[in-house]
């Protein structure tokens, strides 16, 4: 963790990073992210993961107004629209 920033650093060893896609059943802009996910996932090599806010209290709280929600590697990469050729540079390719 940076101390001065309060931030964790990015995951720098070989192993493939994660992303998980925090969505709901019928919600067409999660659909459109799980599109994007997997096909850059697929690209990078990277894993994915998906995670339903209604079956989780607490990713509904933190998240609700936001869904979709990305993360890469735990960390909040992006919500609402997901940017194929931004998630490819975060996962370094």
């Amino acid at each position: 963790m940076d101390a001065m920033f309060g931030r964790t650093k990015k995951k720098t060893d070989a192993g493939p990073r994660t992303v998980t896609l925090i969505g709901k059943p019928g919600c067409h802009l999660c659909d459109d992210a799980r599109a994007v996910v997997e096909a850059v996932c697929a690209e990078t090599g990277a894993r994915w993961e998906e995670k339903d806010i209604t079956q989780d209290e607490e990713l509904y709280r933190a998240y609700w107004e936001q869904i979709p929600v990305v993360l890469v590697d735990g960390e909040q990469h992006t919500f609402w629209r997901v940017d194929a050729g931004r998630l490819r540079r975060e996962l370094g390719a």
